[in-house]
């Protein structure tokens, strides 16, 4: 699945070893863990398919974005984009949800 970024500084954080980003390691390792899973799924239901991942709807002010757990404090939030096989998943940021 393709996988695009809503700011640079996401994208270099996948791409660049050295780059934190000011998130602890461990979480830079998790974003990076998730994103290999998300370009190896096939297609949007393959990604919903891995229960490991914790994909949920957000509600309210964030209605249309989704979230992925990092771990069980921080979140992966995304939207996807797109129509059928060419769906497309836009990382719009890390958070922190305590």
């Amino acid at each position: 699945m393709e996988v695009r970024f809503g700011n640079a500084d996401l994208e270099r954080l996948e791409i660049d070893p050295g780059y934190l980003g000011g998130w602890p390691l461990g979480i830079v390792r998790a974003f990076r863990k998730r994103l290999n899973f998300v370009r190896q799924a096939a297609s949007e239901r393959d990604l919903y398919a891995w229960k490991s991942l914790h994909i949920e709807r957000l509600k309210g002010d964030r209605q249309g974005q989704e979230s992925m757990r990092l771990n069980d404090q921080w979140r992966l939030i995304f939207v996807m984009e797109g129509e059928g096989q060419e769906k497309c998943l836009i990382v719009i940021g890390i958070e922190d949800y305590h």
